[in-house]
C-alpha cells in the first residue's frame, strides 16, 4: 500500500484501539447511575460479564475468519456489530435489554482490537512494528486513563445514555478510514481450519457456569455448574484432537511457564478487573460522591499500571522476568489486603492509594509473564500463546465479576432484610434526587458497604492464589529467544497490556 493509505489505516486503528480499551472503564463509572435509574442491582455484574464473555470468546474466531474472507470485511463487520450494540445499549429501558445489547456490543468488540493488531502486522515491517508499538501503547494508556473521567463527566453533565452513544462518531471514522484505505492481500487457496466446535463448547460452558453462579446455593445452580463442568471436560477432549484448537492444550502440557502464566492471568484478572467493576459502586453508594469522582478514583490504578509496565519492561533484561513477576504479584496481594479492610469510614484518598498499589503490581507482573512466554515459546505458537494469555485475564475478570456479583447480591439481601430496609431504597444511594442525601439512613449505607466488602475479600483470595502460583509453580529460567527456521520471519514480540 502507498504511504498515504498506511497513514489513514493507522489513524483508523488508533481510533479502534481507543474505543476497545476505553469501553469497560467508561461503563464501570456509569453503572451505579444506570442501576439507580433502571433498577436490577442483582444483575449488576452481568452488564460487565456479558460484554467480557462475548468479546473474549469471539477473539480466536475473528482471526480465522479474516484469513478466509479478508481483513477489511471482517473488521467492518466487527465495527458494525459494536456500533449497533452501542446504540441499543443507549436505548435500553431495562437491565435485561442492556445486558443483551452489551452482549451484541461485546461480539463486535471481540474483533476490533485483534484485527487492529493483524492490520499492523501486515502493514509494517518487523522493525517498523517495534517502533510503532510506542504509539499504540500510548493510545491504550491515554484511553484507560481518560475512560473513567469521561464516563463520570458524561453521566453528570449529560446522561448515562451518552456513555454508549459517544462511541458512534470515532467508530464511524475508524471504519471509514479502514474501508477507504485498506487493501487486502490476495487470499491463498488454503483454507485454515476454524475450530467452531471448540468455540461453541467454550462459550456454552462459561455462559452456563455464570448463570449457575448467579443463584449460587440453589439446586438449579449446582445443576448448571455440573453441566458446565461436563461441557468443559468435553471441550478439553475436543481441543486435544482439533487441528487448530481455540485452546492450545499441547502448550499447557509441554510448557510449564505457559501453564503457570495462564493460571496467574486468571487469578490476577479475577482480582483486578472484579475490583475495577465494583469500586465506582462503592464510591458512589457508600462514600456518596458523583460519577465524575467515582471515575477519578480508579484513574490512578490505570495510571500506575501503564507507568509500571513501561518501567518494568525496561528493567526486564537486567532483573529477569521472575523478580518482576514476584514483585508485581506481591504488590497486587498487598493492595488487595489493604482493600479488604475498607469500610464505610474509609476515605476516597485511601481507597485510591490501595487500588493504585494493585495497578502498579499488575503493570510489573503482566508484561513480565507475557514477554517471558513470547521469548521462550516456539515461533509457530507465538500468536496462539499471546492471545491465550490475554484470553486468560479476560476470562478471569469475567468469572470474578460474576462470582463477586452473586456474593454481593446475597449479602446485600441479607443485610437489608436484617435491618428491615426496603431494597428499593438502594436506588436513592445510586441516583439520589436533589436534597435526598440528607434523609438517607446511615444503616442503608452500612448495609451496602458491608455487602461490597465481600467483593474485596474475594479479590484478596484471588490475589493470594496468583501469588501462590508465582511462588510455588513458576519456573525460574533465563530468557533466551528460540530461533525459527527462517530468522527473517521471526516475529517481534508485541508488548500488550
Amino acid at each position: 500500500m502507498s504511504r498515504n493509505r498506511i497513514i489513514l489505516v493507522t489513524i483508523g486503528i488508533m481510533f479502534s484501539l481507543f474505543l476497545a480499551s476505553m469501553e469497560s472503564t467508561v461503563v464501570a463509572t456509569a453503572m451505579p447511575t444506570i442501576v439507580g435509574q433502571l433498577g436490577g442491582l442483582e444483575h449488576y455484574s452481568w452488564v460487565f460479564s456479558a460484554f467480557m464473555l462475548a468479546s473474549t470468546t469471539t477473539v480466536p474466531l475473528y482471526g480465522k475468519l479474516s484469513d478466509l474472507y479478508g481483513r477489511r470485511n471482517i473488521y467492518l463487520a466487527a465495527m458494525a456489530l459494536f456500533l449497533v450494540g452501542s446504540i441499543f445499549c443507549g436505548q435500553a429501558q431495562s437491565m435485561t435489554q442492556l445486558i443483551f445489547a452489551r452482549s451484541l456490543q461485546g461480539i463486535g468488540a471481540g474483533g476490533i482490537a485483534p484485527l487492529a493488531f493483524i492490520l499492523i502486522g501486515e502493514m509494517f515491517t518487523l522493525e517498523q512494528r517495534a517502533k510503532m508499538q510506542g504509539f499504540f501503547s500510548g493510545v491504550w494508556g491515554v484511553s484507560s486513563i481518560a475512560g473513567p473521567l469521561l464516563g463520570g463527566f458524561i453521566v453528570d453533565q449529560l446522561s448515562w445514555h451518552w456513555v454508549f452513544y459517544v462511541n458512534i462518531v470515532p467508530g464511524l471514522l475508524a471504519a471509514g478510514l479502514v474501508a477507504f484505505a485498506w487493501r487486502d492481500h490476495p487470499q491463498s487457496h488454503a483454507r485454515p481450519a476454524v475450530d467452531y466446535a471448540g468455540a461453541l463448547l467454550l462459550t456454552s460452558s462459561i455462559v452456563i457456569l455464570l448463570i449457575g453462579l448467579m443463584d449460587l446455593g440453589t439446586a438449579s445452580s449446582w445443576l448448571l455448574i455440573g453441566i458446565a463442568v461436563v461441557l468443559f471436560a468435553l471441550l478439553l477432549w475436543v481441543e486435544s484432537r482439533a487441528a487448530d484448537p481455540i485452546l492450545p492444550i499441547t502448550l499447557f502440557r509441554q510448557d510449564r511457564l505457559f501453564a503457570t502464566t495462564i493460571a496467574h492471568g486468571v487469578f490476577s484478572g479475577w482480582a483486578l478487573f472484579g475490583t475495577i467493576s465494583y469500586i465506582p459502586l462503592f464510591v458512589q453508594s457508600v462514600i456518596g460522591t458523583s460519577a465524575t469522582q467515582a471515575g477519578l478514583t480508579i484513574t490512578p490504578l490505570l495510571l500506575g499500571w501503564v507507568t509500571a509496565s513501561i518501567i518494568g519492561t525496561r528493567l526486564l533484561l537486567r532483573t529477569g522476568y521472575y523478580k518482576l513477576a514476584i514483585t508485581g504479584t506481591t504488590l497486587l496481594f498487598v493492595g488487595a489486603i489493604l482493600l479488604a479492610t475498607v469500610n464505610m469510614n474509609t476515605s476516597q484518598t485511601l481507597l485510591m492509594i490501595y487500588i493504585t498499589i494493585m495497578g502498579i503490581g499488575m503493570g510489573l507482573a503482566i508484561p513480565s509473564f507475557l514477554i517471558a512466554v513470547q521469548t521462550t515459546v516456539e515461533r509457530r505458537n507465538l500468536g496462539t500463546a499471546t492471545s491465550t494469555i490475554q484470553f486468560s485475564r479476560s476470562i478471569g475478570g469475567t468469572l470474578g465479576v460474576s462470582a463477586m456479583g452473586a456474593a454481593l447480591g446475597m449479602r446485600l439481601a441479607s443485610n437489608l432484610s436484617a435491618s428491615g430496609l426496603n431494597p428499593k431504597l438502594v436506588g436513592q444511594l445510586l441516583d439520589p434526587l436533589p436534597g435526598a442525601e440528607a434523609v438517607i439512613d446511615s444503616s442503608l449505607r452500612f448495609a451496602v458497604a458491608d455487602a461490597i466488602s465481600i467483593v474485596f475479600i474475594i479479590a484478596l483470595v484471588a490475589a493470594a492464589l496468583a501469588l501462590a502460583t508465582v511462588l510455588f509453580f513458576t519456573p525460574r529460567i533465563q530468557l533466551a529467544e528460540k530461533p525459527s527456521a527462517n530468522t527473517e520471519d521471526t516475529p517481534v514480540p508485541i508488548i500488550a497490556d
